[in-house]
């Protein structure tokens, strides 16, 4: 098959860091055409990476008969009306997480999926990582699990991509443009939570962003929880949500602070195995992941380490792409996977409105 064609809406800090130079080292595809509300971004980028086509608008480069394929990397708000275009063009579509911010926004569309012929691909990057890989392959019965720790305990991006990339940070982008992004933002926001209280809004943020990795990773390896069994928040970026999943309890936690660290992952307890996955930051391409399997009996203790995998997640993810869109095959992350995620976050918003 010859190389697929595709454009890339918004150009911003993960395009920069992650989709651009994996699609340019990557065969299989060509960087056609880009867009971005950043005229000097648009340049820097096509000029890097010697595309010769640049639109004007996302809805241009949508409707490019030449492109086969759409990434939708901007900001979340933009998500579901850009994605809707990008279905109704006829275009297969990659779409970095969440899909939507609201369950309302995402609903009209898995009506519009279901007569859709091409591939829309859901950016759910964690899920494709060769460690989370080899816990789904080694994880045992659901009835042997007694307990589930999941954490993103992290610091925000700039602190390393300052010391390891140079990314381009436009000043052109208008004023009034960046109003209006922050305005429909918290206008969807508030359609799920309510006249919500900022630091609650912002836990719901949280949740759509951080929090969709974990969420969706739970999803796939133990299936949808029972319900929310409890969830508190404070300041807005400390959340600590518990799973009820019958015979175990899923507790998952998140904070973003300012200490140097990215400490993200997974643990399974049984009754004599300890399952534990962790995921370094993404900001920096290639960095290990290993799984760890502690097993004890009455009189010894051991520990096989499973890696460690230095193939990025994200590059998995492109090829995991690359395979839907020329095999039909559907892949796990769908907009109907992702609606599950969605209707989670509303229910763990329930519990933060409760809070005092």
């Amino acid at each position: 098959m010859a190389k697929l064609r595709v454009g890339l809406v918004g150009l911003g800090e993960v395009a920069q860091l992650m989709h651009l130079p994996l699609l340019a080292d990557d065969q299989r595809f060509e960087i056609a055409a880009v867009t971005d509300v950043s005229p000097s971004l648009m340049a820097h980028v096509a000029e890097r990476y010697g595309v010769k086509t640049r639109h004007a608008s996302a809805e241009a480069l949508i409707a490019d008969p030449t492109l086969d394929a759409v990434f939708i990397l901007t900001p979340d708000f933009l998500h579901a009306p850009l994605l809707e275009k990008a279905i109704r063009a006829g275009k297969h579509v990659f779409i970095e997480k969440p899909a939507a911010l609201t369950a309302a926004e995402l609903k009209p569309l898995l009506e519009l999926e279901k007569s859709n012929t091409k591939t829309v691909f859901v950016g759910y990057m964690r899920r494709f990582a060769p460690a989370f890989t080899a816990l789904k392959e080694r994880l045992p019965p659901r009835e042997e699990i007694r307990h589930v720790r999941i954490r993103d305990l992290i610091r925000e991006s700039q602190f390393f991509v300052d010391q390891t990339r140079n990314i381009f940070r436009p000043d052109d982008v208008p004023a009034e443009a960046i109003a209006e992004g922050r305005a429909q933002t918290q206008a969807l926001l508030k359609s799920v939570m309510g006249e919500a209280r900022p630091d609650q809004l912002r836990a719901y943020q949280v949740l759509t962003g951080l929090s969709s990795h974990s969420f969706s990773a739970m999803r796939e390896l133990f299936g949808a929880p029972n319900a929310v069994a409890a969830a508190r928040q404070h300041r807005g970026e400390n959340v600590l949500v518990m799973f009820d999943y019958g015979s175990f309890t899923a507790l998952y936690e998140a904070v973003i602070h300012d200490v140097a660290r990215f400490d993200a992952g997974i643990e399974v307890l049984t009754l004599n195995q300890h399952f534990k996955i962790n995921y370094d930051t993404p900001y920096v391409r290639n960095l290990p992941t290993r799984l760890e399997i502690t097993t004890s009996d009455q009189h010894s203790t051991g520990t096989e380490i499973i890696g460690p995998f230095y193939e990025d997640a994200f590059r998995v993810e492109l090829g995991a792409f690359h395979h839907a869109v020329t095999t039909g095959e559907k892949p796990k992350t769908l907009l109907t996977d992702s609606l599950k995620d969605l209707e989670l976050f509303a229910e763990v918003g329930r519990h933060f409105l409760s809070q005092n």
